[in-house]
């Protein structure tokens, strides 16, 4: 996450000229940065580069130090952002980072004041002793590394065109919008296009609270960062296998209940399939809704005013393709969720067409299951051929753990962003039905049939 205007209000490289220009004579440049970054260098890396030498000019280690020590007793952090923070740090399996084209020094001691700085990291620059400085490229580049190299799902939190390539990037976007008069002035129009044109699915979080929203909250949907709901989601144990980000119910309670009649030998046909629609809806409601977000629409409330109702972001630019026939049912009940979505049936990857995807934002491959992932990757091939940024989620009732992991679902999905995938279960059992036991023969009856 970006700091400045996110996790405070202030701007705390305005804040540190601000001190500079009152105990200097008068006539000195209040914000030397803003006519730097105002001029042709833009926010270049020369024009970074040339922010830390004017800092470097102004004060020695020891001035430097102490300026950013009352710069920081200045910054009040959102107490939403403390909260979040402080939940994290309880969590193993959660880290934060900061990454600031500002003054690391700053920041270091703003979260010293709060008791995160064993927890948080800060990577930021100001002095030439620091070997390096912050750029938007640099930010993307660590978000795209953390998801590609290491495999870790990436949510990050941004206010201006600086965070822009960042947000893109990551798996979850949060556009930080503070008061109107001081929040970044090109960012509206940046922002839009990049949901737009370029697929960026954000949402928006207004620090105070009773500030305005940017754009609407059709495009950007409106979150609380201290909702239960969010921070649960946030906190969720997740993983990803060859750079798919992997979501399961495999442990929960609610998918024990729901397997049962999908392994009982004794349902099939349209009580096993109405078993499979109720997997679809769930892993719809549960799963889908977080992984691709939503966004709020005016709905009449049943007392006679109008109130805020949710729907999938971008629920009508998404396509559900039932791989047939044992994913059929299931693609059901997701599309019972998501009832403005197109639905496709598609028994070989050539079933799904050009037409199919233009203009779309998501397609959602449903299968029963996935056994080598084999089938699975041909249609996300075909797909990417296709349009090759749309956002591709694959939905299965079991998908074989191996094969995600180290299979060829892994192999030739390992390449392709923009990809999930959202199972009931992962299953070590490397079993592949046949006859009375494939479960495209139990759903319709068919076990009979050589």
């Amino acid at each position: 996450m970006d700091a400045d205007r996110i996790l405070a209000a202030e701007d705390t490289g305005a804040l540190f000229w601000k001190r500079i220009s009152s105990s200097r004579r008068p006539g000195d440049e209040d914000y030397p940065l803003k006519t730097l970054f105002s001029s042709q260098l833009g926010y270049s890396y020369t024009a970074f580069r040339q922010a830390t030498l004017l800092y470097e000019e102004t004060a020695d280690d020891q001035e430097f130090d102490a300026l950013c020590q009352d710069v920081a007793s200045a910054v009040t952090m959102h107490p939403e952002f403390v909260s979040l923070l402080q939940l994290v740090a309880e969590q193993e399996h959660v880290g934060a980072v900061i990454v600031t084209c500002g003054l690391r020094r700053v920041w270091d001691k703003v979260l010293e004041r709060e008791g995160l700085s064993k927890t948080v990291k800060v990577i930021g620059g100001g002095r030439i002793a620091d070997g390096f400085v912050v750029t938007t490229a640099v930010k993307a580049a660590l978000v795209a590394r953390l998801r590609d190299a290491h495999q870790v799902y990436v949510w990050a939190f941004g206010d201006s065109l600086l965070d822009l390539e960042m947000l893109s990037k990551a798996d979850q976007a949060i556009v930080v919008v503070g008061e109107e008069q001081t929040r970044s002035k090109t960012m509206d129009a940046a922002l839009m296009k990049a949901i737009d044109n370029d697929g960026l699915r954000a949402r928006q979080a207004v620090l105070p609270s009773n500030a305005s929203p940017r754009l609407d909250t059709t495009k950007l949907p409106l979150i609380q960062l201290t909702e239960h709901q969010f921070v649960d989601s946030v906190l969720r144990r997740r993983s990803r296998y060859a750079g798919i980000q992997v979501l399961h119910a495999t442990d929960r309670n609610a998918a024990k209940l729901l397997m049962t009649p999908t392994r009982d030998a004794k349902v099939a046909g349209p009580v096993l399939r109405e078993a499979h629609r109720r997997v679809g809806w769930y892993l719809a409601t549960e799963f889908l809704a977080d992984v691709i977000g939503v966004e709020e629409y005016p709905i009449a409330h049943v007392q006679g005013h109008h109130t805020s109702g949710y729907r999938l972001f971008h629920e009508q630019q998404t396509s559900i393709v039932a791989l047939m026939r044992g994913g059929e049912a299931m693609a059901l009940g997701v599309n019972e969720v998501f009832p403005l979505a197109m639905f496709i049936h598609a028994s070989r990857p050539d079933d799904i067409m050009l037409h199919h995807l233009q203009g779309q934002c998501t397609v959602l491959l449903v299968d029963s299951v996935v056994n080598s992932g084999k089938t699975v990757a041909q249609f996300v091939q075909h797909v990417r051929n296709l349009h090759a940024t749309i956002r591709i989620v694959v939905i299965a009732g079991v998908a074989q753990a191996q094969s995600v992991s180290e299979g060829s679902l892994a192999e030739a999905l390992a390449r392709h962003a923009k990809l999930s995938l959202v199972a009931l279960r992962l299953s070590d059992n490397k079993f592949t039905g046949r006859g009375t036991t494939d479960t495209g023969n139990r759903l319709f009856n068919t076990t009979h049939l050589p």
